[in-house]
């Protein structure tokens, strides 16, 4: 079986997913060299940080918290744009087992109930045929040991793709609309919303406020990446 597997690699190598050189036994997905290259927020305090202080004035958010910081230009930004359409879902899989043995050795989300990813529009799902964030959170549903429910927030209007919009445009954009459906069934719960990168937080806004039609609902947001 190690013939077969290292004939395998050696026709058919994994290469990592920013320098796209040869990665090397026991590295995955990213070389260790891209890796301490990675932006990381480096956030210390999940109740005072630049996500939470994104929402400041728009929704209430108990608790957040992204990796790496989303630029123009950088490994972050090649990562992402992999991920979200080239179907590189390993990158979702690498975030998810990273942050998800990170907050489960600091313990700062223990006390959620559950996840929900944002989610695509039927149509952008058919036309991507899968969402981005599924892999992330069913890792970190792994090692936090917490239910990633999918099934309950629907979108129900379809918007261009944000990064080709201004972004005056897309921190005014009020098209972007959200069903929770059984609101019932997060009532008293503690909700940690994921998605891939917060650019103006218009999208998490508006999932968190359709939240609020659940009785004593608490939010938290988790991200891969964060746009200063």
């Amino acid at each position: 079986m190690k013939i077969l597997k290292d004939l395998l690699y050696l026709f058919y190598p994994k290469l990592c997913a920013v320098c796209e050189l040869k990665l090397v036994e026991n590295e995955t997905t990213i070389c260790t060299l891209c890796r301490h290259d990675l932006p990381l927020t480096n956030f210390t305090n999940f109740r005072e940080n630049k996500v939470t202080k994104t929402f400041y004035g728009r929704t209430l958010i108990h608790k957040g918290f992204a990796l790496l910081y989303y630029r123009k230009k950088g490994s972050a930004r090649k990562l992402i744009q992999d991920l979200k359409y080239r179907n590189n879902q390993e990158i979702g899989v690498f975030f998810g087992n990273w942050l998800g043995e990170l907050l489960s050795e600091n313990k700062e989300f223990e006390n959620i109930d559950c996840m929900v990813p944002v989610p695509l529009h039927p149509k952008k799902l058919m036309e991507r045929g899968y969402n981005q964030v599924t892999k992330f959170g069913e890792r970190l549903s792994y090692h936090l040991d917490k239910p990633l429910i999918e099934d309950k927030l629907k979108r129900i209007s379809a918007t261009k793709t944000q990064t080709l919009k201004a972004r005056f445009e897309r921190f005014t954009n009020n098209d972007t609309k959200f069903e929770l459906e059984d609101a019932a069934f997060f009532n008293n719960k503690h909700v940690l919303l994921i998605d891939d990168v917060i650019t103006t937080g218009a999208t998490l806004e508006a999932c968190a406020n359709e939240f609020q039609k659940a009785t004593n609902a608490k939010i938290s947001i988790l991200t891969m990446a964060f746009t200063e």
